[in-house]
């Protein structure tokens, strides 16, 4: 192989999932030593063609090469070239140590039989340390951090002697700084000076991650490359315009028709509306462990709540205790005037509590199920028929999901359709279009935990909107968010939670947005202020 020779290539490649192209006469080469960032929308195609490439998915037609030697792909073929894949959601073991999860399937053993763990544990510990990749081999797995966890993954494929790194949206959980270190590491590995070819392709949404990291950046869109940029053309408005086809529009948001008051809201002039919203020195545990400590906090009408954290340090645990999906250890919740701290879920639910849950498929999607079944969950009275509503109104359902699904742009727009079969950030918007459009109104209170997480810049402009369009209805917004830029456009005010307790309180003015160095340092546990 000359040293100009691709480490792979796609000539004309084309992936079918029925009668759809998913991939639709894909070419993309990946020579030695370059970053090539990959970019779209949801649904263009970049996972189905790293999954094509490292051989998950057969081609309807094309050629794949490795080292300019055509292949069919398959997992094997692909690890003994040295080409790795990182998925977008982690593949492994949590009951496992680092090590043992590193080394699984590749285990040095004595007699074939038992786990060398020590001669794990130590290469384990020299890769970690070559490559920058810092981790304990001999923590559980369950017990780190998910920028700990992300470093891991990586390292199980250079363990297997990968040279190509496919990574498909590395950064989507990881803090600011976290993803920083990541993609330092990366092109560190580039760097090294061993006398080996590395390359890698970077899937992400992150246009700021594709300016500091790669050296080409490929669009598609549709299932078809559309643009390639050479990192002298990059600038985010031309990366963005090439993934949706379009402008985007900037996300606008004014000042809250209702200002502060001290335990809940007032317009000017008027008299106090209080909090729809109402937490009091709300204590949470999880297996035995304390994530929730003394948090109090009110969300009132016509206002967003933001906050923001690095992820694990409580948000989750306080989102499912308002739900009602995990017990309060101490403190009170109430909706409005109504205490419903032992309320089940269902009781929330009709005071006007609606959910977009952090985890879409394992807590919000049934995902065998239809778009119009998944948009009926959580709003079944409203489509009973009979005696005693003993029957659904199928017709009235399908009327409503059409209209739903339009007005949210969830593509495609058919009720029909299955749920697994949406990409990531249509899945989304259709989770938040049954939170707040599947009833007679918007729902009096809104959980929204990381609603944007891992979606494409069209979806994150839909999705801003509708929380911004639910706000100014008088829906009172609770939005956990890792993502700085986010919170920064739509919360009215912003919490920060470090270790299960709300650290900072802060008023977010529109038009002096708090910084997102301040609000990373706070993430961090440095510098906070007193909360309010």
């Amino acid at each position: 192989m000359s040293a100009s020779t691709p480490l792979v290539l796609a000539d004309s490649v084309s992936v079918a999932y029925g009668q759809k192209l998913a991939n639709d006469r894909v070419s993309l080469a990946i020579p030695p030593g370059e970053v090539v960032a990959l970019l779209g929308e949801n649904g263009a195609g970049k996972s189905t063609l790293l999954h094509a490439l490292y051989g998950l998915c057969p081609l309807a037609s094309g050629n794949v090469f490795y080292g300019g030697q055509q292949v069919v792909p398959s997992p094997e073929r692909a690890i003994a070239a040295g080409i790795g894949l990182i998925h977008q959601h982690f593949l492994l073991v949590p009951t496992l140590t680092v090590a043992e999860n590193i080394v699984l399937g590749k285990e040095p053993t004595r007699f074939g039989v038992w786990l060398k763990k020590k001669k794990a544990n130590e290469e384990v510990a020299a890769l970690a340390e070559k490559h920058g990749l810092s981790v304990d081999p001999t923590r559980v797995v369950e017990k780190l951090s998910v920028g700990e966890a992300q470093r891991v993954e990586i390292l199980k494929a250079l363990y297997r002697g990968a040279r190509v790194l496919l990574l498909d949206e590395p950064t989507a959980v990881l803090t600011p700084k976290e993803a920083e270190r990541l993609l330092a590491s990366l092109r560190g590995l580039l760097a090294q000076n061993d006398g080996i070819a590395r390359a890698m392709v970077l899937v992400t949404h992150k246009l700021d991650e594709v300016l500091h990291t790669a050296d080409r950046a490929v669009v598609m869109r549709g299932g078809r490359v559309v643009t390639e940029l050479e990192q002298r053309d990059f600038s985010v408005s031309k990366m963005a315009h090439a993934m949706v086809g379009r402008a985007l529009k900037p996300v606008v948001r004014t000042h809250s028709v209702t200002g502060q008051w001290n335990g809940g809201t007032q317009a000017p002039g008027s008299a106090a509306v209080p909090p729809a919203l109402s937490i009091r020195n709300l204590c949470v545990e999880r297996d035995g462990v304390t994530w929730v400590r003394g948090v109090s906090l009110n969300v009132a009408p016509f206002r967003i709540v933001g906050i923001a954290g690095v992820l694990g340090n409580g948000q989750r645990e306080l989102i499912e205790a308002i739900a009602g999906l995990l017990p309060c250890k101490s403190g009170t919740i109430c909706l409005g005037s109504r205490d419903v701290t032992t309320a089940p879920t269902d009781a929330r639910l009709k005071l006007g509590l609606a959910l977009v849950p952090e985890d879409r498929h394992k807590h919000g999607l049934v995902l065998l199920g239809t778009l119009a079944e998944n948009l009926l969950l959580g709003h079944e009275e409203r489509f009973w028929k009979g005696p005693f509503g003993m029957f659904l109104d199928a017709q009235k359902l399908h009327r409503q999901a059409e209209k739903v699904l339009e007005d949210a742009d969830v593509r495609p727009a058919q009720p029909e359709a299955v749920a697994q079969s949406l990409s990531g950030g249509n899945q989304q918007k259709l989770l938040l279009a049954r939170a707040l459009n599947m009833g007679d109104s918007v729902p009096k209170v809104l959980l929204a935990a990381q609603p944007t997480r891992g979606v494409d810049l069209g979806a994150i402009e839909a999705i801003s909107e509708a929380l911004l369009a639910a706000r100014d209805k008088g829906c009172a917004i609770l939005l956990v968010s890792s993502e700085l830029s986010e919170l920064q456009a739509l919360a009215d005010e912003l919490y920060v939670m470090y270790r299960g307790e709300l650290v900072t309180h802060i008023e977010n003015d529109p038009e002096r947005p708090v910084s997102r160095e301040q609000l990373g340092e706070w993430m961090a546990g440095v510098g906070t202020a007193v909360a309010s």
